[in-house]
């Protein structure tokens, strides 16, 4: 197929700077949010009465970006991806807004969950364009950035919730999405010109409900099951299971006979692919449940303030930017990308096993150094991992190649919140019940105390009772550490597994025929700004885009 474009795209190296400034504020405002809540979570869950669910506050925002990751994979290959992106903005930014409003506990979950509706977009979207714009074998020094990104969120964040909490109140948590969006919003306006396209086959809606269907029968189905009110013996945990049985099934079937599928199941016979999207699934069953609790331990365990706390994360931003950020660099030198996350699982697991020690009289220099390793692990795996996927699939599955592996890694963290965050929340609700009943209180007043219990009412109560309550924190926290351990150790042997083949040189919009690079693309440039518009081949006349399809 051969179609007539007046203005063919120029990927110039000046346009492709401009294009990564957007992609920076749109993957700073989706990666900020994941970690923002973490320090302030046990206020609000205090305040608006939810300890004993508090970990939906964050599935909620995992489930929603898991659902709708491969949904904008896809429409981005088939549609374009300026406008999902500017969709995906503008979701976050108006939830924001409705999360800081959130008048109960059920308000605010709703809210994070349509958040979640535009991170998922973001986050996806960022990677995607990245590979539409830069070669693979250039990616890395662009990838590492943006894994940066995600390291300074996850200090940021917490370090920004716990200010807000101790001199404002939680909501500002919420609050300052809404400049960061609205900022986004308009640099992603002006700076992201890409190419539009238009859907040459049917929508594979049935598809997307199946794959939506099953994403949420596997999350309610462990939340249910690791939950002291349902438990794996309940009726309607395994009605739940058997959903998620039925609709992976269907969506299979689905899958097999769509004309262009969600997510084609050839990409299940790439072995470089399932092998670096495996890693993922692993990473972020462990990462995005230690990341999500420490600041909770620190808080009240080790007695810190809500904004100490986040700064205490300080070390494993400084680690995983530092070798995110290398690993990228010696990517782009030597072509070279295996050893890499063999070296980030050994290290995220040294880090694993050294949190298993953690107690309240942990000295806070040690903790330092633990999150600091941690981080230094996570940096090395990370975006290696999408790079790896991006160079193993052809330049018209990128999105959807990126979207998948995505998809699969928040499948992983959604479970990891969700079991260990359950196994977490029911030991700690034991454990603060038979303190306030070893004190003397009721049955219902200790269940009360328990549910409403958030660090400023933990300093005003007497020194025996808080001494009880952070050893019940520790007691609590400290353990779930060695369930993560072996998920560490799988993504270790899948890494000795991981093929080596070259990293293309070509960038995706090139090697789909949708734009100029190089220094053609320079030269065409300087010619359109001196006013004369540029002929399409080295002779006159219009340029044949020709598409890969």
């Amino acid at each position: 197929m051969t179609a007539i474009a007046e203005a063919p795209f120029l990927l110039t190296k000046r346009r492709i700077w401009i294009i990564f400034a957007a992609l920076i504020s749109g993957m700073l405002l989706s990666s900020l949010d994941q970690t923002i809540v973490s320090t302030a979570m046990p206020t609000i869950v205090g305040q608006l009465g939810g300890v004993e669910n508090q970990v939906w506050v964050t599935t909620a925002y995992l489930l929603a970006t898991t659902i709708v990751m491969p949904i904008y994979g896809k429409f981005g290959d088939v549609l374009g991806r300026r406008r999902l992106f500017l969709v995906a903005i503008a979701l976050f930014t108006i939830a924001s807004l409705g999360c800081a409003f959130a008048g109960d506990f059920w308000q605010l979950v709703i809210f994070r969950a349509i958040q979640g509706l535009g991170g998922g977009g973001l986050m996806v979207l960022s990677q995607a364009i990245i590979a539409d714009i830069v070669p693979a074998s250039e990616r890395g020094k662009y990838l590492g950035p943006l894994g940066a990104i995600f390291g300074l969120s996850a200090v940021g964040g917490p370090l920004l919730g716990g200010l807000f909490v101790d001199h404002l109140t939680w909501q500002w948590a919420f609050y300052i999405n809404i400049p960061v969006g609205v900022i986004a919003f308009v640099i992603a306006w002006f700076t992201l010109r890409l190419p539009n396209k238009k859907a040459t086959a049917p929508i594979d809606i049935l598809g997307v409900l199946t794959l939506s269907a099953a994403t949420t029968c596997l999350i309610f189905f462990t939340d249910f099951g690791g939950n002291k009110a349902h438990g794996w013996g309940a009726t309607e945990t395994w009605l739940f299971g058997a959903g998620l049985v039925i609709a992976v099934l269907l969506f299979i079937l689905v899958e097999a006979r769509a004309k262009d599928p969600i997510i084609p199941l050839s990409l299940f016979r790439n072995p470089i692919f399932v092998n670096a999207t495996a890693i993922g699934l692993t990473l972020g069953l462990g990462m995005f449940a230690a990341i999500g609790f420490i600041p909770t331990f620190l808080q009240m365990s080790s007695g810190t303030s809500a904004a100490v706390s986040g700064l205490l994360m300080v070390p494993m931003m400084v680690g995983l930017i530092g070798t995110s950020i290398g690993s990228g660099i010696a990517i782009t030198r030597t072509g070279k990308y295996k050893m890499f996350p063999i070296l980030g699982t050994i290290i995220t697991g040294a880090a694993m096993v050294a949190m298993t020690t953690l107690s309240a009289s942990t000295p806070i220099w040690l903790i330092c150094v633990f999150l600091f390793v941690f981080g230094a692990g996570l940096g090395l795996i990370m975006q290696v991992v999408v790079l790896v996927v991006q160079n193993s699939v052809d330049a018209s599955m990128i999105g959807t190649a990126t979207s998948t592996n995505n998809y699969f890694r928040e499948v992983g963290a959604s479970l990891g919140v969700a079991v260990f965050g359950t196994i977490f929340t029911t030991r700690l609700t034991d454990n603060l019940t038979h303190v306030f009943a070893s004190a003397g209180a009721t049955a219902a007043d200790a269940s009360n105390a328990t549910a409403t219990l958030d660090p400023q009412t933990l300093n005003q109560l007497p020194q025996a009772l808080r001494d009880g309550i952070v050893a019940a924190y520790a007691d609590a926290l400290a353990p779930v550490f060695w369930y993560l351990l072996p998920f560490i150790a799988l993504a270790f042997l899948l890494s000795l597994f991981l093929k080596q083949i070259p990293l293309s040189d070509v960038a995706g919009l090139i090697a789909r025929g949708e734009a100029i690079g190089g220094d053609e693309a320079e030269a065409l440039e300087a010619v359109q700004r001196g006013g004369e518009v540029p002929s399409v081949h080295s002779g006159a006349g219009p340029i044949e885009v020709k598409s890969r399809e």
